[in-house]
C-alpha cells in the first residue's frame, strides 16, 4: 500500500485507515483488549474510514474505531502493549477529528491522563471517567 497523508510510520507500526477486509484482524485485537465490540458497529467503521488500524509486520497490531468525535474502542495486542502503539492511534485520530471524546473504566485512566485528556468522574456511572482531548 502507498503511503499517503493518512498514514504514519510509528513505532514500529504503521497507523492508517483500515479496510473492510480487515475486520477479523480488528475484532481480534479489540477481543484481546477485552473490549465488547460489535461486529457489525465496527465493520460499517471501516466501511465509513472511521476506524484507524496499527500494522507492523504485515499485521494489524491495534484499532482505534470512532463514531464522529467519541472513540468507541481503542485496544493494541497483548504483545505490542506498552511501546507507544496506541498513543499514536489515539493521535491520529485527533489530528483527523481536532476533538475526542472517550467514556472509559478506571483502569486506563492513566493511559488518558498521559496523552493530556481532561478527565471527570462519571457520578452517575460509578467506576468510569469521561474523558475530552482538543487539538490545540
Amino acid at each position: 500500500m502507498e503511503d499517503t497523508e493518512r498514514d504514519r510510520e510509528t513505532g514500529g507500526a504503521r497507523v492508517r485507515e483500515g479496510d473492510p477486509d480487515e475486520l477479523v484482524a480488528v475484532m481480534r485485537v479489540l477481543d484481546a483488549g477485552l473490549l465488547e465490540a460489535d461486529a457489525g458497529e465496527i465493520r460499517d467503521r471501516l466501511a465509513a474510514g472511521d476506524c484507524l488500524v496499527a500494522e507492523a509486520s504485515g499485521r494489524v497490531v491495534g484499532a482505534l474505531a470512532l463514531d464522529g468525535d467519541y472513540i468507541e474502542a481503542v485496544a493494541v495486542s497483548p504483545s505490542r502493549r506498552g511501546r507507544g502503539v496506541g498513543t499514536q492511534l489515539v493521535r491520529a485520530a485527533l489530528d483527523r477529528r481536532g476533538r475526542l471524546v472517550v467514556d472509559f473504566d478506571g483502569g486506563v485512566k492513566p493511559f488518558y491522563e498521559s496523552l493530556g485528556f481532561d478527565i471527570e468522574d462519571r457520578s452517575d456511572d460509578e467506576g468510569r471517567f469521561r474523558g475530552v482531548l482538543r487539538d490545540e
